[in-house]
């Protein structure tokens, strides 16, 4: 069995090395074919990283490095791309020489390779560090000034980052010269050392990413106004369902977390000193618990029997901002295949100077490169009917790849049996509200100023269906002019100020 796994494992390397050459062929076909069509010189390839990435099944982004590494192998990297093809090299460790030698041109790129000779087992039995460092030095032999101006030039990449955990955790990340990051995770250490000397009983890790959520927010608990979107039923919300709900940006987290988040304080773990400190210094800003933060309620409407949000149309050119926020929480992330990008522009599928009309049929949630990638010649996107919505994506090549919106939370039977799916009501929340909302007696035709959360065009009165509630919940309802919506005790539903 151990046999099989090495031969499994070179057949996988000879693999990617057979897909960077095809990848390489498929570039200069296309860009052979945009010239043929007049298509200028710095504007050919565009759109191949696409397509590959789509071939491939994975993300535009990863697309584009694939593309990469095709071309670096295939035109300034012969020994690596043999050692692939051999299995002396697996596709991930030949990413690394490349990625280390991107600084170079491509006479030293080739002058590196040729000194490292990956093809004759130089770089057997090494591990990632080993290459890398290998590499490094070949790469600062051959030119020193490159290597040096690519660290002085690193600065202008520093960024951070925010990426899903497990267990409704995140990542939060930040990319930094060195002697910030330094001084910032001593500055941290500093804080949790002197906090646990008091008799704090967080581990020293907890103290730490505390403090700086603390510190970025400038809030004791970290809860500023900051807009936070769940999306749940509302029977998770109001009477104690287990269906998980959908937070923006993260992906399905719990239902009992989601309630806890929307109608009251999460807990933190711990309840050492700080906690009590925490507590009075927020009492001395005069914080109080609730007091400061909005919880909003947006009814959504889903369609009898498929699930599928429905949401007002607009004769407008651009997507007015209800319109916006519903393609938001209908597709949650990018719609191209593969692509969980966060979403940055509302696309007409059909393009509006194609007569493509202005709404949520016609509409969908991409990223930026995304739907510039859509815009080049050859591609084109079309509506597809279905039980949700779907898009029809065509490649210059012929090929065609369906993209389906994520469903509702809980897109099945009423509990009741009336027939009808569960609707969705898209909470967002900043923090606990003061008191819950009765999804009661609410009338979904009356005095909603966005439109386009209320059911279809014609707004009909859905049956057993979303959350009757729109509105920030308050302590007691304010006068407003238009006809309130329905109220009960302890719950308020009012009209956005």
């Amino acid at each position: 069995m151990i046999d099989q796994l090495r031969e499994l494992e070179d057949l996988k390397s000879l693999t990617a090395a057979k897909q960077a050459r095809i990848t390489v062929a498929f570039d200069l076909s296309q860009r052979r074919e945009q010239a043929a069509a007049g298509v200028p010189a710095k504007e050919q390839g565009a759109g191949v990283a696409a397509q590959v990435a789509l071939a491939r099944r994975e993300s535009p982004a990863r697309g584009s490095r694939l593309l990469g590494l095709a071309k670096a192998l295939g035109t300034e990297m012969p020994h690596a791309l043999a050692a692939l093809e051999s299995g002396q090299l697996n596709e991930w460790r030949a990413t690394l020489i490349v990625k280390e030698t991107a600084c170079l041109s491509a006479e030293d790129r080739c002058a590196v390779d040729d000194e490292l000779a990956a093809d004759t087992g130089t770089l057997s039995g090494r591990g990632d560090r080993a290459i890398i460092a290998a590499v490094r030095a070949a790469a600062y032999r051959r030119d020193p000034h490159s290597v040096t101006r690519r660290a002085a030039h690193a600065v202008s990449d520093r960024t951070v980052s925010l990426r899903p955990a497990p267990d409704t955790m995140a990542r939060l990340t930040a990319l930094l010269p060195v002697a910030q990051g330094v001084a910032a995770y001593a500055a941290l250490a500093r804080h949790a050392d002197t906090v646990r000397s008091h008799g704090d009983d967080r581990s020293r890790g907890a103290i730490m990413a505390d403090q700086l959520v603390e510190n970025i927010t400038g809030t004791p608990g970290g809860i500023a106004g900051i807009e936070v979107q769940l999306v749940m039923t509302d029977r998770t919300l109001f009477q104690g369902d287990s269906e998980p709900a959908r937070l923006a940006g993260y992906g399905t987290v719990p239902a009992e977390w989601a309630r806890q988040t929307v109608l009251s304080q999460p807990e933190r773990p711990g309840t050492g000193p700080a906690d009590s400190a925490l507590t009075e210094a927020a009492a001395a800003a005069g914080v109080r618990d609730g007091s400061d933060i909005d919880v909003w309620l947006r009814r959504l409407y889903t369609a009898p029997g498929t699930g599928n949000l429905l949401a007002m149309d607009s004769t407008a050119r651009l997507f007015p901002t209800g319109l916006r926020r519903f393609l938001q929480i209908r597709d949650d992330t990018c719609r191209t295949p593969y692509c969980d990008a966060p979403i940055r522009h509302h696309d007409h599928i059909i393009p509006w100077h194609q007569n493509g009309p202005t709404t949520s049929t016609n509409g969908q949630g991409l990223c930026e490169a995304c739907n510039h990638t859509k815009e080049k010649p050859g591609f084109s996107a079309t509506p597809i009917p279905g039980p949700r919505h779907t898009v029809e994506l065509q490649t210059p090549t012929g090929h065609t790849y369906h993209s389906t919106a994520p469903p509702p939370p809980s897109t099945g039977l009423d509990v009741a049996g009336a027939g009808a799916p569960a609707g969705s009501a898209a909470a967002v929340a900043t923090g606990p509200p003061l008191y819950a909302a009765s999804p009661a007696s609410a009338d979904p035709s009356c005095g909603d100023p966005d439109p386009t959360m209320r059911g279809t065009a014609e707004c009909p009165r859905p049956k057993k269906h979303g959350i009757q509630v729109l509105g920030r919940v308050v302590a007691h309802p304010p006068v407003v002019p238009h006809r309130p919506l329905g109220v009960r005790p302890l719950a308020a539903a009012a009209a956005p100020p």
